[in-house]
Order: structure tokens, then sequence, then C-alpha cells
């Protein structure tokens, strides 16, 4: 089965999804954010479309391990995205995938807007694949 990894904001929600061997994320690219309701309903389309499993989302720790507002809304979205998509949903800790992502993107020598464009969807890569790099040891 699918993983889909999201890294969620206010703004774009970046997408990665596993392949069936759940070994190997790859983007699936951002989506613009509109609303709770619509942002749902795609998502959970896409997770039907694609044969979507469980769905892995970031959850944005503080670097000191306090919680902020950031993750309530993230646990709200996932919350909503669980009932009305009917799949599993888990919280992944994020802190420095952005961080992470943008390294990557500029030592790819990625130009200042295209990284812009692109980030989400790394992020979400990077939350999904160190998912399941860690549910690999687990086993």
């Amino acid at each position: 089965m699918r993983i889909l990894g999201i890294d969620y904001g206010d703004a774009r929600i970046g997408l990665a999804v596993s392949d069936e061997s759940e070994t190997l994320a790859s983007p699936l690219g951002t989506y613009k954010s509109q609303s709770m309701r619509k942002d749902v309903d795609h998502i959970a389309a896409l997770i039907k479309e694609k044969n979507i499993a469980s769905v892995v989302i970031g959850l944005p720790i503080n670097m000191d391990g306090s919680m902020g507002e950031r993750v309530n809304k993230t646990r709200s979205f996932g919350t909503v995205l669980q009932k009305v998509s009917g799949v599993e949903v888990v919280y992944k800790d994020e802190r420095l995938t952005t961080v992470s992502a943008e390294r990557t993107l500029i030592e790819c020598n990625v130009r200042r807007e295209k990284r812009k464009q692109v980030i989400d969807t790394l992020s979400a890569q990077i939350i999904l694949q160190s998912y399941l790099d860690a549910k690999k040891r687990i086993k």
C-alpha cells in the first residue's frame, strides 16, 4: 500500500507519496491552500485516487520541544482528514525539514524564486522518507 506525506501550511501544502513497498518517497507536488474544508476534500480525493493506506503529516514542534498554535492547526487538519478519508493519520516531528530542504535546493543551485515553489513538496518528501526509514528500522 502507499503512504501519503504532507507538509501542512497556511498558504501551501506539500505532498509526497511512497511506492507500494513503502521504501521510497517521491514528490507529488504542492497544493495551494484554500480553506480547511476544500483542502481536506482535495486531499481525500487524492487519497482515493492514489490508493493511499495511511497519511503522515509533519508536526511543527518548536526547537525546544514545545507545541505552539501551528501544532494545534496541524492536528485539527489531521483529525478532519482522517474522519473524511477514513485512513489512518499519523504525525512525524518535522523539526528542521524545511532547513534541510532549503539546503538541498541551494546545493543544487535552484534559484530563490523556484525554491519557494518546490520547498513544501521537498519537505513533505523528507518527512515521508524519514517516517518510512524509521518504520523499516522497527520491523
